[in-house]
């Protein structure tokens, strides 16, 4: 069934657990995540970045999007993952996403209350939720590049203020997560998670959750994560189950049975996620 991101944050928050959002390019990945939110029932978004839209199209995304939560019997949010063109985030809201993130991390704090008041303005009225970023994610996520030595901390004073005066659905914080793979292990700052979960009321969104041990997971879920963004796991386990098929069968020019593969390692790596997060059952 197709919600709203909000309704499965909320219901998520209230009771302890996060809800995975796994970034989707083609039919495959969109299969994989709902047959392993199927299996597990587990509540789940699919949501696409800007490259994944530039590849597949605003109009494929949202049909396939759409398709998949029409015939699931789980609840599944269609969202817009690090939205930065007011043109194309109204794009996505006509096309059907139930839910768009206005990303304005890279502006000062006026400036990115503003355009997320803007955007929460239209998408509100037409019953979307809306996701803003406070802080800089480092490292890639397709078009957008935070290097390491310019990824900030969120402030949890300017947290507070940020949803006090947007009103925003859902903050995504920066605490010591990366996009793409990581050089190291990463260390999280749980000390800053807490005091922004102290001001705000709002349920908090963390990125670049790939490659984050499971306990730092887990104890962010219990310190007030309610979303959590998972997208280069899904590719590598995509690789990992085209490539062993090609190295086995190196003749093999099928599609179907090329892909078939891919889809299996993909949708083991989400429904494991989903154990982690605690949403197994939850639907």
């Amino acid at each position: 069934m197709l919600v709203t991101g909000k309704e499965l944050l909320l219901d998520a928050e209230k009771n302890g657990y996060a809800v995975g959002a796994f970034n989707v390019n083609n039919m495959e990945i969109v299969q994989a995540i709902i047959e392993a939110a199927e299996e597990t029932k587990s509540p789940v978004i699919l949501q696409a970045s800007q490259g994944g839209l530039k590849y597949a199209g605003v109009e494929y995304i949202a049909a396939l999007g759409q398709l998949a939560a029409k015939n699931a019997s789980v609840p599944v949010a269609i969202h817009l993952d690090h939205g930065t063109d007011f043109t194309q985030i109204m794009k996505c809201i006509r096309y059907g996403f139930t839910s768009v993130m206005i990303d304005g991390s890279k502006y000062v704090l006026e400036e990115n209350i503003a355009i997320t008041k803007k955007v929460i303005e239209v998408a509100r009225a037409v019953g979307v939720s809306v996701e803003a970023e406070l802080g800089k994610i480092g490292g890639t996520e397709d078009d957008i590049t935070v290097d390491e030595k310019d990824a900030l901390y969120t402030n949890p004073e300017e947290a507070q203020r940020f949803v006090e005066e947007t009103d925003v659905d859902f903050l995504a914080i920066a605490i010591g997560t990366a996009h793409g793979p990581y050089k190291g292990e990463p260390k999280l700052d749980f000390d800053r998670l807490k005091d922004i979960r102290e001001r705000i009321s709002t349920p908090i969104v963390l990125h670049g959750s790939s490659g984050v041990p499971y306990e730092s997971l887990k104890k962010a879920i219990s310190l007030g994560v309610s979303k959590i963004n998972i997208d280069t796991d899904v590719r590598m386990a995509f690789a990992k189950g085209v490539s062993e098929l090609i190295s086995k069968n190196p003749n093999e020019y099928d599609p179907r049975k090329i892909l078939g593969p891919a889809k299996e390692e993909m949708k083991k790596a989400v429904m494991e996620k989903m154990e982690v997060f605690g949403s197994v059952n939850r639907a």
